[in-house]
């Protein structure tokens, strides 16, 4: 059963009723031992809240990818109360960020990292989806000219043009699922408390549109909002008025296009919120590891059930298995890839090995097929022994350089005229070896793609794992949230100070080896990131989620007070003091209520008015009051970095009711209650004495972990996998079919050349039948030369999103590389017509992973039912608050009394560490 609102149920319902009784039996536990420590899951609604977002993303692994897919990119209607605008972004903005990637890449990494220029810029669609969100309280009247013909959603738009806080919103989801319809409560929530205005972008995901992808599109929603397209209804908006926000995968894209921005010399936002940024790919901090008992992550990763999307190998067979023991001496070093950048010696190397090797067995062989005697293979600590520089092999180079040099007399073809870049071209890495926890074992050799945003090989890219990056310098100033429960806590804990510290926090000398801009980068941007990190007591994975708790509640004010302060003041105020709690005198959160009034904290109900209850809850402005007092004293008191000053001393000053300036990084560290207190000095961190070359390595815990569930994966979903493969072979058949009945109509395709102009050219001297989308630059027709990963439909005809990509690109919306645009044969037209997939006219559906879903049932869609239960769970909960109402304001007041009563400060770590 594929995810749908029904099968979520039935999944879920069990695990509802098996948390309740667990969390009685727990609690009675407590209470029978004396235990009075406060914990997250003492609370019901959290407790129930955890089990059924992580049962329900286990549900996805059950299914196939695009089923994920489907139910998270459906479109539901927004609340009543709201005002969401639906946009399209259009290819014009689209085209403006390639030509920024591609000048970011360079010739050479878009041809042997990205795998060309063309690929990644192709979509099915003629926009990119997006939505203006904000509260419908916060429209204004303006003039509209009475000659001027806009539509509704346009007037709804210039009624919000007075809001001059903007928020950029990336959505999470592992790069692969989720969507604006997933996040849009959260993002009306933001817009609601800063008083603003919100921009979610609904991005290509991976894996029919893996890495770059995603990014581009971030890029053009930035460059949509700053510099409007013709035709757009909104005026720009400068940078300094916005504000870049994601959560998990969409954080990452946040922190990454900020790198892009920063590196091509474009302005950055005021600022960026990360909630539980995903920012290393190859998993090599503890915590992915250790904390998977408290997290919502699946147990063995994101596996999914076959279909012709994926996995690429939906089956082990003819030899194929996923996890071997390693048939090559490095390079790569173990918990390495090989390079995708190799020079002339070391593909010419390669290349004379498999044409060897082609000849003695009499078939062609891959970078992956060579094998080398099994005695002679070294093990682990062998290959690290020996001289190596940061995973590359230096006496391998050396036998490299010396085998090359042998075999020029026995291949000059290869060395000699031109062979060297033939040998570049034709260069394939070797499958990435896997660093193994017994040192005297033989490493493993990955052959399958594990993660499905981007090759195993890409994973260590800086754009793929921002944590590499040779330098976090020189950014905007950063507000970062992580659970303490969650698998990427180490990851981001390690980010927040390598941004903070660039020279104490060095990239790994692979990763400066391997890239241009990053060695460049390393001396270029040393200038510290101003931080504020918190951590949150045992909450789990992007903890916003849970908007009921009081560290939600907490943060989601403390975000709003962010936003605010770092929009409202100049870049002067900001490069003194971009926090707002240091802001002198305090900022007012009044005009954070709506404008009828009505309360802030509570979500509103589908179908009821949100006007204001008899007692409004405000606990969340309370506890930020109270952590602004928190936050001030650590300054004082020195648990906060300050900036040095020129001979190395920390500047200290401030004058009468000024700003407290010259503060480089907030640590804090909240509580279950939502009250903050400083974090442990650093030093006494484990994570923070990682070793650089330890970052970004394939490491055995993780790998073993994600390669039992796949193999469980593979006996459980046998039949499946073999109809998957036949079906692969159905749309192959279909695929071609298009083509040849295209070219029987009139379809001419130019063959490109390498490296031909990006500039769109609008053929007007050729008649078509259909239409040439003028600024559709490519197809799925030009890839010549071009290498898109294993999983990108631009590159396939084996699945349904790719035949319903090339018949769009053929039929109906071809790029200007085709001089015309065939008429569909009437059979095939009629074959469309009994195709629920497909359309006898209009253009198909294309991929789940870019167009939205839109159906006539959504009353009842498993998305409004989720925030039927936040906005129950938040009901409950500010009962609870309510109660207790009076004494919680006391206890608030004693605090205060203790904060500004105390001389040595140090009274706000008493906070319980839960």
């Amino acid at each position: 059963m594929p995810v749908t609102t029904t099968s979520a149920a039935i999944h879920i319902t069990p695990v509802v009723l098996k948390t309740f009784f667990k969390h009685a039996k727990r609690k009675g536990s407590k209470l029978k031992d004396g235990d009075d420590s406060e914990r997250a899951w003492d609370d019901i609604f959290y407790d129930e809240a955890f089990h059924i977002v992580k049962a329900f993303i286990e549900l996805g692994t059950k299914n196939t990818v695009e089923s994920l897919q489907a139910f998270t990119n459906t479109h539901v209607p927004a609340p009543f109360w709201c005002a969401v605008v639906p946009v399209k972004i259009p290819l014009t903005t689209c085209n403006q960020a390639a030509d920024a990637l591609i000048e970011w890449f360079g010739p050479e990494d878009l041809k042997c990292v990205v795998g060309g220029e063309r690929w990644w810029q192709v979509r099915g669609l003629e926009w990119l989806d997006a939505e203006w969100i904000t509260e419908k309280d916060y429209l204004e009247d303006c003039e509209i000219p009475k000659d001027a013909e806009y539509s509704e959603d346009e007037k709804t738009t210039l009624r919000m043009e007075h809001l001059d806080r903007v928020m950029l919103y990336v959505h999470g989801g592992a790069y692969f699922w989720g969507s604006i319809n997933t996040h849009r409560y959260q993002v009306i929530r933001y817009a609601r408390k800063f008083r603003g205005r919100a921009f979610a972008v609904n991005y290509r995901k991976a894996p029919q549109y893996p890495w770059p992808c995603p990014l581009q599109d971030v890029l053009a929603a930035y460059f949509y909002l700053t510099t409007p397209p013709p035709g757009a209804v909104h005026k720009p908006v400068p940078p300094s008025k916005l504000v870049f926000a994601g959560d998990s995968a969409g954080a990452a894209l946040c922190l990454t296009a900020l790198t892009v921005l920063r590196d091509l010399g474009l302005p950055q936002p005021a600022g960026a919120v990360l909630i539980s940024p995903w920012v290393d790919l190859t998993h090599s901090f503890p915590s992915v590891i250790s904390n998977s008992e408290t997290d919502i992550i699946p147990p063995h990763g994101f596996i999914h059930k076959p279909s012709p999307l994926w996995p690429v190998h939906p089956r082990p067979e003819g030899g194929y298995t996923r996890v071997i023991p390693t048939q090559t001496n490095p390079p790569p070093q173990p918990g390495h890839a090989d390079t995708l950048k190799p020079n002339s010696d070391e593909a010419a190397d390669q290349l004379n090995q498999r044409l060897q090797e082609t000849a003695n067995r009499g078939e062609p062989v891959h970078a992956s097929d060579l094998k080398e005697n099994a005695d002679e293979i070294l093990s682990q600590k062998e290959m690290q022994s020996q001289e190596v520089v940061d995973g590359f092999d230096a006496q391998a180079k050396t036998t490299q350089d010396s085998s090359t040099s042998e075999s020029k007399t026995e291949h000059d073809d290869v060395t000699e005229d031109g062979g060297s870049d033939i040998a570049l071209d034709t260069f394939e890495p070797k499958p990435p070896k896997v660093l193994m926890e017994d040192p005297d074992a033989k490493p493993w050799e990955l052959c399958a793609q594990i993660q499905l945003y981007a090759t195993t090989e890409q994973l260590s890219h800086p754009l793929v794992s921002p944590v590499l990056q040779s330098s976090l310098g020189n950014l905007c100033p950063l507000y970062i949230l992580a659970g303490n429960g969650e698998c990427l806590r180490d990851e981001i804990i390690y980010l927040a100070h390598k941004a903070a510290h660039p020279k104490d926090y060095p990239a790994r000398q692979g990763v400066l080896r391997e890239g241009r801009r990053q060695k460049e980068n390393a001396v270029k941007f040393q200038t510290p990131t101003k931080v504020h990190l918190q951590v949150f007591d045992d909450m789990c994975h992007v903890l916003t989620v849970f908007t009921f708790t009081e560290p939600a509640k907490y943060a989601y004010r403390s975000i709003a007070q962010f936003v605010k302060h770092v929009i409202d003041n100049s870049e002067d105020h900001l490069e003194r003091n971009p926090f707002p709690e240091l802001h002198r005198p305090p900022s007012a959160i009044s005009d954070s209520q709506p404008m009828d009034g009505s309360s802030s904290d509570a979500s509103t109900p589908l179908g009821k008015s949100h006007r204001t209850p008899k007692n409004p809850e405000k606990s969340d402005i309370d506890m930020y009051r109270v952590n602004e007092a928190v936050t001030e004293k650590e300054v004082e008191h020195g648990h906060a970095e300050k900036v040095p000053d020129h001979d190395g001393t920390a500047n200290r000053s401030k004058g009468s009711g000024e700003d407290i300036p010259a503060v480089l990084m907030i640590r804090e560290r909240v509580s279950v209650q939502g009250h903050v207190r400083p974090m442990e000095p650093a030093e006494e961190m484990d994570v923070l004495r990682i070793k650089p070359q330890e970052i970004g390595v394939i490491k055995e815990r993780p790998v073993r972990r994600w390669l039992d569930g796949q193999e469980a994966w593979d006996k459980k979903y046998r039949r499946t996998a073999e109809r998957v493969i036949n079906k692969r072979k159905s749309h192959e058949t279909k695929a071609q079919r298009l083509l040849d009945h295209a070219r029987q109509q009139g379809l001419i395709h130019d063959e490109l050349q390498p490296q031909r102009s990006r500039a769109s050219v609008v053929r007007d001297d050729l008649s078509s039948v259909g239409e040439i989308e003028s600024q559709r630059r490519w197809g799925p027709l030009d890839l010549k030369d071009e290498n898109p990963p294993p999983s990108a439909i631009v590159g396939r005809r084996d699945t349904l999103e790719a035949v319903a990509l090339l018949k769009r690109t053929v039929y109906h919306s071809a790029p200007v590389t085709h001089p015309r645009v065939p008429k569909i044969k009437t059979s095939d037209a009629f074959r469309a017509a009994f195709d629920p997939h497909d359309h006898p006219i209009k253009p198909p559906q294309q991929s789940v992973s870019e167009q939205q879903v839109h159906t006539q049932f959504i009353p009842v869609h498993g998305l409004r039912i989720w925030q039927s239960l936040v906005e129950l769970f938040m009901r409950k909960s500010s009962k609870k608050v309510g109660r207790a109402q009076e004494q919680a304001s006391s206890t608030l007041r004693s605090t205060k009394d203790k904060i500004n009563g105390s001389s040595g400060g140090e009274g706000t770590s008493e906070t319980p560490n839960s």
